[in-house]
C-alpha cells in the first residue's frame, strides 16, 4: 500500500526559493507538484478534450501514427505488458512541423490544431523555464537551459471493473532528463517510490497543477544529485483515466553528460557521456526499465574507488 506520505507542492511564483526548492525536490525524491505554472487551466482541461477525442478515432486513423522503425516514438497499442493502456506520440514537440504533421496524421479540425498549438507553444516555454530553474539551484551561474527533442505522449487508461487494484504501467524510471506530466485531475494512479524507505507514495490529483518527474539522464546531467525516480500507475477504480506526459530528453547533439560546471577536483564526473539513443534500447535488451543500465556508463574512476 502507498503510504501518506506527499510529494511537495512547488508555487512557481515563490521567485526568491524557488530554484533551491526545485533542486532539493529533485534531490530528495525526484518528484513534485508545480503549481502556478503558467499554463490556463481551460488549455489544460481543453487539451484533455482533445486528446480524449483522438483516442475515440478508429484504429485505423491512430496508425498513422506508427513509428515502423522506432515504435516508442509513434503510437502505442494495448498490449500483453499493458493492455489497459494506449498512447498516441508527437515527436519533436517543438517543431511547429511535427506539430502539423501529427495534427494531419489525425485529421485534426481546426478547432484541435488550435488547441495542440496553444498547449504545446505553452509546454516548450515551461521547460526552458524548468531547465533553466534546475540549473541556478545546482549552482550553474546564468545558465541556459538547453534541452534537446521534447516529446508528447498522450495517454489513455481504459480500465472496466476487473482492471481494479491490477497495474496500468509497470514500475520504471523515466529516460530522459525530465518530465512534465499533466495527470488525470480525477483520476488517481500515479505512485512513485521514496527513495529513503522504498515505500511507495500516491500522487494525488491537485487540479490545474503539473507533476515534474526526474528521468535517467536527469541524474546523470546533476552527476548524481538528482534522483531518477521509480514509479508506476495502478488502476484505482474503473473508469478512464488521461494523461499527457511530456519527455525532456537531452540535447541536440543526443548525448547524455553530466553539466561540466558541476565538475571539479573535489567533484569527479559519475559518468562518461553516452549516446542516448544507444541508452533507451540497452535499457529494453538489458531489461532495466528502473535505470538499473546506467551502471554501464559509470566512470572508471568511480568505479576504482
Amino acid at each position: 500500500m502507498a503510504n501518506t506520505k506527499q510529494v511537495p507542492i512547488i508555487d512557481m511564483q515563490d521567485w526568491k526559493t524557488l530554484s533551491e526548492k526545485i533542486v532539493k525536490a529533485c534531490e530528495e525524491l525526484g518528484c513534485f507538484r508545480l503549481m502556478n505554472h503558467g499554463i490556463p487551466m481551460s488549455l489544460m482541461s481543453e487539451m484533455k478534450e482533445v486528446v480524449l477525442s483522438l483516442h475515440d478515432l478508429p484504429l485505423e486513423v491512430k496508425i498513422r501514427n506508427s513509428n515502423p522503425e522506432e515504435p516508442s516514438k509513434g503510437y502505442t497499442p494495448p498490449n500483453l505488458a499493458s493492455p489497459f493502456f494506449d498512447s498516441l506520440s508527437l515527436y519533436d514537440m517543438a517543431s511547429p512541423e511535427a506539430v502539423g504533421d501529427f495534427c494531419d496524421q489525425m485529421n485534426g479540425s481546426p478547432h484541435q490544431r488550435d488547441i495542440i498549438g496553444k498547449y504545446t507553444s505553452a509546454l516548450n516555454d515551461l521547460v526552458k523555464f524548468m531547465g533553466s530553474k534546475m540549473m541556478e539551484g545546482l549552482g550553474v551561474s546564468g545558465g541556459h537551459f538547453q534541452g534537446g527533442i521534447n516529446q508528447l505522449k498522450m495517454n489513455r487508461y481504459s480500465y472496466g471493473p476487473e482492471a481494479v487494484g491490477l497495474t496500468g504501467a509497470i514500475m520504471h524510471s523515466d529516460a530522459g532528463l525530465f518530465t512534465i506530466l499533466q495527470d488525470d485531475e480525477n483520476v488517481n494512479g500515479l505512485e512513485v517510490v521514496d527513495n529513503l524507505t522504498g515505500q511507495l507514495i500516491s500522487v494525488d490529483p491537485v487540479p490545474g497543477t503539473l507533476v515534474i518527474i526526474v528521468g535517467d539522464a536527469g541524474k546523470v546531467w546533476s552527476n548524481g544529485r538528482f534522483c531518477n525516480v521509480k514509479h508506476q500507475v495502478k488502476c484505482y477504480k474503473a473508469t478512464t483515466r488521461i494523461t499527457m506526459a511530456l519527455f525532456v530528453l537531452p540535447s541536440k547533439d543526443n548525448k547524455v553528460r553530466v553539466l561540466p560546471e558541476l565538475v571539479d577536483s573535489e567533484r569527479p564526473s559519475l559518468y562518461i557521456p553516452f549516446d542516448f539513443e544507444h541508452y533507451r534500447k540497452l535499457r529494453i535488451s538489458t531489461d532495466s526499465p528502473t535505470g538499473e543500465a546506467l551502471e554501464f556508463f559509470r566512470s572508471k574512476k568511480e568505479l576504482v574507488k
